[in-house]
């Protein structure tokens, strides 16, 4: 009798959570197919056609016009939205990383104070820092510049945190031990031995700080005035902004909305099966 009805609180137990996993699903996909859906029709069906139904498939010609727009500016942005994106989190990972490094494996004083100072800064908003760094770039003169986007998105407190766990879970003292005994220094024992290791959590770092760059707005927007700078996130929303005046650029915007999020998937998808394993690594900390 025990047997039976923990059977069917199991079975009950997992209709629920199927259930949730849908309507969970439903809802973070459902904006990305009405983008698909919008992406496909020509201008004057997205107010005449249902939003979530696909009617006349125009997305080349959409595409076509996207690219042709004020002489090719999407193109720009999108290399510019690469340029931030690929190397401020190439460069961010490699900072956080001997961040993190240091904070799990060197032993000196003041150690956990600084971690805790860490800490704090994944708590504070990145909108709040935007106007005293706006300030601070201003006063030397780089602001509406690559480097006032690049400089600040190579700072990541999270990825000092994820690479503090990850180095200390997956780096064994006793392997720093020998090496030193070896007579190798620590920059080398870095790229040499620990670097390997962390190298599934990496990317784990990488996608986190690409992803945050990727879909980064504020920041540009405060920062930057030449439209020959903007990312993505930041064109688009000019665009956007223009639409009153300029209908047609309506089918721009969500054109170039979909092409934006391309990017993101396909990096997902590539690195996939090294940000599970270094997850995995992380939660065995």
């Amino acid at each position: 009798m025990r047997r039976g009805v923990i059977a069917r609180e199991s079975r009950v137990s997992k209709v629920a959570a199927m259930t949730v996993m849908i309507a969970l699903a439903i809802y973070f996909l459902l904006p990305v197919y009405f983008l698909v859906v919008a992406a496909t029709k020509p201008q004057g069906d997205l107010a005449s056609t249902f939003g979530l139904a696909f009617s006349h498939f125009h997305f080349w010609q959409n595409l076509s016009t996207l690219f042709g727009v004020d002489n090719g500016i999407f193109l720009r942005w999108a290399l510019n939205s690469v340029i931030y994106a690929v190397g401020g989190a190439a460069v961010g990972t490699l900072i956080s990383t001997l961040a993190g490094y240091a904070l799990a494996k060197f032993h000196f004083r003041f150690r956990e104070t600084f971690f805790s100072i860490v800490l704090g800064g994944v708590l504070v908003p990145t909108t709040a820092l935007a106007l005293p760094l706006f300030l601070l770039f201003s006063t030397v003169h780089l602001t509406d510049t690559y480097w006032a986007v690049f400089l600040p998105s190579i700072v990541s407190p999270f990825g000092v945190y994820l690479a503090r766990i990850f180095a200390g879970g997956a780096i064994p003292d006793e392997i720093i031990e020998s090496a030193r005994l070896d007579g190798a220094g620590e920059f080398r024992i870095f790229f040499s031995v620990a670097f390997k290791l962390l190298s599934p959590s990496l990317v784990t770092i990488f996608l986190f700080q690409f992803v945050g760059i990727w879909n980064n707005f504020f920041l540009p927007m405060v920062m930057l005035q030449s439209d020959q700078l903007y990312p993505l996130t930041l064109g688009l929303y000019n665009w956007n902004g223009q639409i009153s005046r300029v209908p047609l650029l309506q089918q721009s915007v969500i054109t170039g909305s979909l092409v934006s999020i391309i990017p993101l998937i396909i990096v997902f998808l590539a690195l996939q099966r090294f940000w599970k394993t270094g997850l995995a690594s992380g939660s065995l900390k």
